[in-house]
């Protein structure tokens, strides 16, 4: 799978995973004013997500923290009223 890490106008960064058929620019186009933080190429081995490899067309690449940033949007919310 690909994905791209967009921050949103409040500043939080937010991952879209989507299939390798689809190229970065297509993907980037449906979100035409977030800002790109980074983006790649993802897969999970032994549990985790791994980041890795680059968008050449977006100008940006995996980064470290990126797995954090996906695993992050995969956990529950918190019941309301528990926060």
């Amino acid at each position: 799978m690909k994905y791209i890490i967009f921050e949103d106008f409040a500043g939080q960064e937010t991952p879209i995973l989507f299939p390798s058929r689809i190229l970065h620019e297509e993907m980037r186009d449906q979100i035409p004013y977030a800002r790109v933080v980074s983006a790649g190429q993802v897969e999970v081995q032994e549990g985790r997500f791994v980041c890795r490899g680059k968008a050449k067309t977006l100008k940006t690449a995996a980064r470290p923290e990126d797995s954090k940033v996906i695993l992050e949007h995969f956990q529950p919310d918190p019941e309301p009223g528990t926060v």
